[in-house]
């Protein structure tokens, strides 16, 4: 594997990565990534021609939305036959969303594209952020027999290369902010680049890129907790132009069997939304109808959420409410796997 040669487009939204400590006051200030090579003069022994592109205002990761996730896409789009492979510097708080977002986007991606940020600035003297950055470079530079190795959208952090839309941030803290407990890493770091073959996404033969840009933002997540009202859950199941909710239920998918619990969901599904149900356990999967708890979900036609992670699920949701599928092929099409996220 190499990464002669290759071409690799740096696109920075902002976060922590692009901050950059003024000594004299203590104050953060942003990066300027045209001065890269000066700052990290360690991307020189990549082989590998580095391009950058800032948003024109970064923002923090805690006010990313659909919007910003279709400037990226748009930004890949336009630079797409250009490079071999794509870096985007975010904000850690919500890049698994992002990751999974850009993930389902994407459709027919045949080359990287690696999130990556930092838990502390690029400038910082204990900084995670140059290691984050170099490797996630060089991922997406990575080739063999001049094919891209890594064809999907993967999350870069500490060490490890994630599939994007398998991912959680787990800490504020650690330098290892993220997880993925239901699928194994693509890409481990160490002394040498240990990549996982048969982890990644199959290859696929050269596609044409095709970028879903339109979200549906009348949605919601649901948590159960014990003591939830019926007034709570059909407030929010009647909020005018609501199109779909994420339940997270407890365990493997279960929920309450109290007959207003579910004569509420019933009712929220014959009105047309479209209710999915995953599990509020960092790991593990729903298997409606395991438990009679959560029989009467499965009963009434809940969409099986598997082990999606949250953040996959209604990013998902919001993308595939925008496509036209009547209300019955909804629940296949959502329970297919779009993009190894299931």
């Amino acid at each position: 594997m190499e990464t002669n040669n290759s071409k690799v487009f740096l696109i920075y939204t902002g976060g922590t990565i692009g901050m950059i400590k003024d000594y004299q006051t203590g104050a953060l200030r942003a990066f300027e990534f045209d001065n890269l090579y000066k700052r990290i003069p360690e991307l020189s022994h990549l082989d590998c021609e580095i391009s950058v592109h800032s948003f024109e205002k970064v923002i923090d990761s805690s006010d990313m939305n659909p919007q910003h996730w279709i400037e990226i896409a748009e930004v890949i789009e336009r630079e797409y036959n250009h490079y071999d492979g794509f870096v985007v510097l975010h904000g850690s708080d919500t890049m698994s969303y992002s990751a999974s977002a850009l993930s389902f986007m994407l459709q027919g991606l045949t080359k990287p594209v690696i999130f990556t940020g930092s838990q502390l600035p690029i400038g910082d003297l204990r900084t995670d952020a140059k290691e984050n950055l170099i490797t996630s470079i060089q991922l997406a530079a990575l080739k063999e027999n001049g094919e891209p190795v890594i064809q999907e959208v993967g999350l870069y952090f500490e060490y490890k290369l994630y599939r994007g839309n398998r991912t959680t941030k787990i800490n504020a803290e650690h330098f290892q902010a993220f997880a993925s407990l239901n699928y194994p890493l693509l890409v481990e770091s160490g002394v040498h680049l240990k990549v996982m073959k048969e982890n990644l996404l199959p290859r696929k033969q050269k596609q044409h890129l095709e970028v879903w840009k339109d979200f549906e933002t009348n949605v919601a997540i649901i948590k159960m907790f014990p003591g939830i009202t019926a007034p709570i859950l059909n407030g929010i199941f009647n909020i005018p132009n609501l199109k779909g909710v994420v339940l997270e239920t407890y365990g493997s998918g279960n929920a309450p069997t109290d007959a207003w619990f579910v004569e509420s969901l019933q009712s929220a599904i014959h009105k047309g939304i479209h209710i999915v149900n995953v599990t509020q356990c960092s790991g593990g999967s729903v298997m409606m109808g395991k438990y009679e708890a959560s029989e009467a979900l499965k009963k009434m036609g809940v969409i099986d959420g598997k082990d999606l992670t949250t953040e996959s699920a209604i990013t998902k949701l919001m993308l595939l409410l925008k496509k036209n599928i009547s209300h019955k092929l909804f629940k296949i099409k959502f329970e297919e796997n779009i993009a190894g996220e299931i």
